[in-house]
């Protein structure tokens, strides 16, 4: 996911796929808690992808 493609979104749109990643986040500590999650890089690029859906509803709400 690029920041590039969130600057089109609407606010409403960012909030739902905020709320689906860090659902996402959620889901994932709870598997590499019980050692089910293989892939650790999983949680760090869903981390990132908050951020940078954050800063895409940062922007929004300045205009």
């Amino acid at each position: 996911m690029n920041y590039i493609d969130l600057k089109e979104k609407s606010e409403a749109e960012l909030l739902e796929m905020l709320k689906e990643k860090k659902l996402e986040v959620f889901t994932l500590k709870a598997k590499q808690r019980t050692m089910q999650l293989t892939n650790t890089s999983e949680l760090r690029v869903a981390k990132k992808d908050i951020a940078r859906i954050q800063t895409a509803l940062t922007a929004a709400r300045a205009k």
